[in-house]
């Protein structure tokens, strides 16, 4: 065998799984830990090898260079078992496989019979495949195989953490061999103006001019790849062979791209797939682009949606390593070296962004619904993984009590989501195609019309597809569709016959849409959020649609893919989750209370009508929300209270608190008895709250207030004169003639109430608190302006002693 550097540590690989069992491998791209550590442990460990790989293309390219070493056949000594396709023997002892498959392989037999040792490979990844597969394996290690080899390897991880959860794991580590790797950036930023796969194309060209041997460009999709490739075609020089390489390929294609070129240059577009477990033969310069794309859900819609981001430098690093495997080469980074500052050290675990339905079907099955206590690297957000768990619920998957049902594990047992796998048990054999479309890339090119019926019907014929049409479906991924719906086909019974929309219905429980009124085709989810479809497409005057693909916009999704529905056939699916309700809302539009009775499907309203006898507490609740709105807008009157009860309040006195804030705050306690027959803004401003103001203070507390803050004051004649207590000080305003005889200031709440004393024409001549103060000394002076004035009225020498009067002196007198 050729010598790689991977060979120095496996020594102290072997010492480590001989003593402990269990160990951390790390060893740079290119080491060769993929397809010589597995081989190496064959002769270490009892059983059958597994090795976890995260993509197929990986799986099955490790295998054919393990077999090829061995000088067999794959499926001999080595072989692999991903999605789909497997390649197996009676002798095999080393099985490559993908996540999903390892998952399976555990849940059906934890103990692992058969099997020595599992290897996790590239779990620097951060798959949820593999996160999940380390902590079942972990559990099943410590609680029925204790004998079981662990391994996890990795090219660009913190082996602390990791050896730190499989119990102080000994860390082997390999330095690896890497040729010295030159970095270029750019001298500026790119413009705004200019188009990513332009500037991507003019990197490529000056790569291309300035150096030599094969290319490798990464790029974040197989659309971006395309339109690449079509700005080179032309521009690039004879000897080069452009090759892309992509997750979804033909396998011929594949491998087109990773062997060597028998003459020339090769220069591969890839996406992410090629940052790690594949070598690609003869790279000696790496172009980045610079972006990776993700997939991340929204937990509140369950939507998921691919965003292209920045790489991190984790990323950034990997792929600048390819570079450098056979020779001295060369890094063109689609930034400049100042933007490195901004990027994240690594890009995020899956489990922190992606779809945790299915995850949370697998803890269900293992008996961990909630994952606490398993060796998660990174564990799941609980709050997520709650959210998670409704979708599985409404499946029948899970029981009230979070249970995995017998239905749940059917599902489980299924190579596909949960919604999914509800589809094919409950429709049959005839929803294996839609499942599998779901499962795969959209066949029709993009800015095809959104029905879901045009792809199905591209998949079964092809040919007759593209004669009616006149739209090409991509060939291979059509073909990839109908062999997995034949093989899904062969895992459940006939069915029942239903349409394409009630399959996908019953899927999509949740994404069932119902068209708003207006122009713009804009729908309601039955799950609660919007979507929208581009006014020119055929489905956009349907009242009634099943979206089964977004763009994952958790504000308002734009529909990829959907088909009409009628409601006859959605009620023959989900008849027993339509019923009516009655609702009394506030309408702020419309200023006023609405009761309807309406036949409800989740947030869908598929009938509406009159609630003509609306319950009167419902009413007064939904009067409620219009108070909010429009404010408690209390009379003069009930201002006045307010103020008195504040003040007394503020004295120390023990009475509720009347502030604006606090009676908004507790309106249900307070106004919700009183609103009976209030039903509009137009009822609300008659209305007044004095009322139910008082009737929160008993009659105790009414007294006390009646004493310390009363509403009136009465004067020496026995008139009662309202109290203003809205400005600083309590206060009253009399004619100054109507005080006379008093000897002592009035008081209120244990303060001097303010006195305005009036002129006999109403006018204010005085302010005091403190009458008697007033009598010896300003009075006076005010009587000598006023008896001038007003000559018929009393001015007495001393006003303590005159009788008070409101009275003038008859004419002549």
């Amino acid at each position: 065998m050729t010598p790689l550097p991977i060979d120095a540590a496996i020594p102290d690989l072997l010492a480590a799984i001989t003593a402990a069992g269990r160990a951390v491998l790390v060893a740079p791209p290119g080491a060769g830990k993929t397809t010589r550590v597995p081989l190496a442990l064959l002769d270490a460990v009892q059983g059958r090898i597994v090795m976890l790989e995260p993509r197929r293309l990986a799986a099955r390219a490790a295998a054919e260079r393990m077999a090829e070493t061995l000088g067999e056949a794959v499926g001999e000594t080595v072989g692999f078992r991903i999605r789909g396709e497997a390649k197996l023997g009676k002798a095999t002892r080393i099985e490559v496989v993908t996540e999903g498959v390892l998952t399976r392989m555990l849940q059906s037999d934890p103990g692992l019979d058969g099997i020595g040792a599992v290897i996790f490979d590239e779990f620097h990844e951060r798959s949820l495949n593999a996160d999940l597969g380390l902590a079942l394996a972990w559990e099943a290690r410590g609680a029925l195989r204790d004998d079981l080899v662990l391994v996890v390897m990795s090219a660009t991880l913190d082996a602390g953490p990791v050896a730190a959860l499989m119990d102080d794991a000994p860390v082997v580590v390999s330095e690896g061999r890497a040729f010295p790797v030159a970095t270029r950036w750019l001298d500026a930023p790119l413009r705004k103006e200019i188009r990513f796969e332009a500037a991507v194309a003019d990197l490529v060209l000056h790569a291309v001019a300035e150096t030599e041997g094969g290319v490798l460009v990464f790029l974040p999709g197989e659309g971006e790849i395309r339109r690449v490739e079509a700005a080179l075609a032309g521009a690039l020089p004879a000897e080069c062979h452009l090759r892309p390489l992509y997750g979804a390929m033909e396998l011929a294609a594949q491998r087109a791209a990773i062997r060597p070129e028998r003459a020339g240059r090769k220069l591969v577009l890839a996406t992410s797939i090629a940052e790690t477990s594949l070598t690609i033969e003869d790279i000696r310069v790496v172009v980045d682009a610079g972006r990776a794309r993700r997939a991340k859900v929204d937990p509140g819609t369950g939507m998921s949606r691919l965003v292209t981001e920045r790489v991190s430098m984790a990323e950034a690093d990997q792929r600048r390593g390819r570079a450098g495997r056979v020779a001295e080469g060369t890094c063109y980074r689609m930034w400049t070296k100042g933007e490195e500052g901004a990027l994240a050290a690594f890009p995020p675990a899956e489990i922190e962004v992606a779809d945790l339905v299915p995850l949370a079907l697998e803890l269900a099955l293992w008996g961990a619904g909630d994952g606490e206590g398993l060796a998660f690297l990174t564990p799941p957000n609980p709050g997520v993984l709650a959210e998670a768990r409704g979708p599985l619920t409404g499946l029948g998957a899970l029981d009230e009590a979070g249970r995995i049902t017998d239905h749940g594990k059917r599902l489980a047992a299924l190579p596909l989501h949960p919604r999914l796998g509800h589809m094919l048990v409950v429709a049959g054999r005839a929803a294996a195609p839609l499942a599998a479309l779901m499962e795969e890339r959209d066949p029709l090119p993009r800015g095809a019309p959104v029905e879901l019926a045009l792809r199905l019907a591209a998949i079964a014929d092809p040919s007759r597809f593209r004669r009616d049409h006149g739209i090409e479906p991509n060939r291979g991924t059509v073909e990839r569709i109908r062999t997995e719906a034949k093989r899904l086909s062969r895992l459940v019974a006939p069915g029942e016959g239903l349409s394409a929309a009630q399959m996908a219905a019953l899927a999509y429980p949740d994404r069932v849409g119902l068209r708003r009124k207006g122009d713009d085709p804009r729908y309601v989810l039955s799950g609660g959020k919007g979507a929208l479809l581009d006014a020119g497409d055929p489905l956009a005057g349907q009242r009634l649609i099943v979206v089964t693909d977004t763009d994952g916009n958790p504000r308002e999704a734009k529909v990829r893919m959907a088909t009409v529905i009628s409601e006859a056939e959605l009620r023959a699916v989900h008849g027993d989750a339509i019923g009516w309700q009655n609702v009394c809302d506030w309408s702020k539009r419309e200023g006023r209370v609405v009761a309807r009775e309406q036949e409800c499907f989740g947030a869908l309203v598929l009938d509406d009508r009159a609630w003509r006898e609306a319950d009167p507490e419902a009413v007064a609740r939904a009067m409620l929300d219009g108070v909010r709105e429009l404010g408690l807008r209390p009379s003069d009157a009930a201002r006045r209270f307010i103020a008195r009860v504040e003040l007394v309040r503020a004295a120390g006195a023990d009475l509720p608190e009347m502030s604006e804030a606090a009676l908004m705050e507790r309106l249900e306690d307070w106004l919700l008895p009183h609103l009976g027959g209030v039903r509009s803004a137009a009822d609300w401003k008659r209305f007044d709250i004095l009322a139910a103001l008082r009737a929160r203070l008993d009659w105790g507390r009414m007294r006390l207030l009646d004493r310390e803050a009363p509403a009136q004051f009465e004067t020496p004649m026995g008139r009662k004169v309202p109290i203003d207590y809205a400005g600083e000080a309590p206060e009253i305003a009399v004619r100054l003639q109507e005080m006379f005889g008093t000897t002592r200031h009035p008081r209120v709440a244990g303060r001097p109430l303010r006195v305005v004393l009036l002129s006999p024409a109403g006018r204010p001549v005085q302010t005091t608190t403190d009458l008697p103060a007033f009598w010896d000394t300003s009075y006076d002076d005010v009587r000598k302006d006023m008896r001038g004035r007003y000559p018929r009225h009393p001015w007495p020498d001393d006003p303590r002693a005159a009788q008070p009067t409101l009275r003038a002196k008859p004419r002549g007198g």
